[in-house]
C-alpha cells in the first residue's frame, strides 16, 4: 500500500533517527543507539502531557502515532523508531502503511530474542498491549512450542514517571506483578515497555538468577542497524547531539531524563496537530 502522508521524501543519511514515546522509557532506546549506532543523530519525543499510553484505546494510540510521526517527518527524519511497546503493538503495521519513511516496532525483534532464550517466557507490558496479544502472537510465531504468560502492570509507568524508582512502594508493586509469572516457573522474562529497563536493579533483586530477561530495545536497534545497512542511510560522519522535544513540562522531563543520560538535557515543548485518517478511497481500497 503507498504511503498517504505525502511523496517518498528525498532521504539523507545524515538525518536523524526519530524516536518517541510516551515520556522517559524510549530513553532505554536512546541509549541503545548511542551504544550501537554512535554516529547516528538522534530526534527523541516524549509526549508526557498524554501519558501513559498503556490504559489508552487502540484508537486513541493510533491518533497519537499518527500525530508524532507527522511532525517527524517535517523534522525530515530519515527512520522512526517506535520506543514504545504499547504503540508499537497497536498502531505500527497502520502506520507503516501510511508514511513514506521505515518505521520500527519493538515487538518482533523482542518476541523473536525471548524464543531463542527460553520455552516458558513471562511477559510483563501495559494493559494495552497485554490484551492485544501482541507479544503472544509473535513469540507464538516465532516458535509455536512456546508457553506464555502475560501480566499487565499500569502502575509501572506512574511510579517510574514520578521519580519512585527507589520507593518501598515500587519493589511491593514489582513483587505483586511478578507473583504470578514466578509461579508459572518462567525461564524468561520480556520487558514489555521501554520503561521497564530502568526498574532493572528491582526486577533482578526479585527474579531467580537463572531467569533471562530479554530489553527489546537492544533487538529493535540491531534490525534498525540493519536497516539502515540495507536503505544505505548510515550516517557517514560524527553524530550531532540529540534533540528532546515534550508535549507537556520541559523542565520535569529535563530533571527526570539526568538520572539516565548523565546530564540535564535542553528540552522543547510541541503541541501536536491532528491529522486526519486516511480515507478508504485515498487507499486504493
Amino acid at each position: 500500500m503507498p504511503a498517504q502522508f505525502g511523496l517518498s521524501p528525498v532521504i539523507s543519511g545524515s538525518a536523524p533517527i526519530g524516536i518517541f514515546d510516551s515520556g522517559v522509557g524510549g530513553l532505554t532506546v536512546l541509549k541503545e543507539i548511542e551504544r550501537q549506532l554512535p554516529k547516528e543523530s538522534i530526534l527523541y519525543v516524549g509526549d508526557t502531557a498524554r501519558l501513559p499510553y498503556g490504559d489508552r484505546t487502540p484508537g486513541e494510540i493510533l491518533e497519537f502515532v499518527r500525530e508524532i510521526i507527522a511532525w517527524m517527518m517535517g523534522k525530515q527524519v530519515k527512520m522512526v523508531m517506535m520506543a514504545c511497546n504499547t504503540s508499537s503493538a497497536l498502531a505500527l503495521e497502520q502506520v507503516q502503511a501510511e508514511f513514506p519513511v521505515p518505521i520500527l516496532g519493538l515487538i518482533h525483534p523482542g518476541a523473536r530474542a525471548a524464543t531463542k532464550a527460553g520455552q516458558r517466557v513471562g511477559v510483563i507490558a501495559t494493559p494495552a498491549t497485554v490484551a492485544s496479544n501482541a507479544y503472544r502472537d509473535a513469540i507464538l510465531e516465532a516458535d509455536a512450542r512456546t508457553q506464555v504468560w502475560q501480566v499487565g502492570c499500569p502502575r509501572f509507568v506512574p511510579l517510574i514517571e514520578g521519580d519512585r524508582l527507589l520507593a518501598l512502594e515500587t519493589k511491593q508493586v514489582a513483587a505483586e506483578y511478578l507473583s504470578p509469572l514466578l509461579a508459572a516457573n518462567i525461564d524468561t522474562l520480556i520487558y514489555g515497555c521501554t520503561h521497564y529497563p530502568h526498574l532493572e536493579p528491582v526486577l533482578r533483586s526479585l527474579l531467580p538468577s537463572q531467569v533471562q530477561r530479554i530489553n527489546p530495545a537492544v533487538h529493535m536497534v540491531r534490525a534498525a542497524a540493519k536497516e539502515l545497512e540495507l536503505l544505505n542511510l548510515k550516517n557517514p560522519g560524527p553524530a550531532r547531539p540529540p534533540q528532546f522535544y515534550v508535549s507537556g513540562n520541559p523542565q520535569q522531563f529535563a530533571h527526570l531524563s539526568e538520572r539516565w543520560l548523565g546530564y540535564q538535557p535542553l528540552v522543547g515543548q510541541v503541541s501536536f496537530v491532528p491529522v486526519a485518517a486516511p480515507s478508504l478511497h485515498s487507499q486504493g481500497q
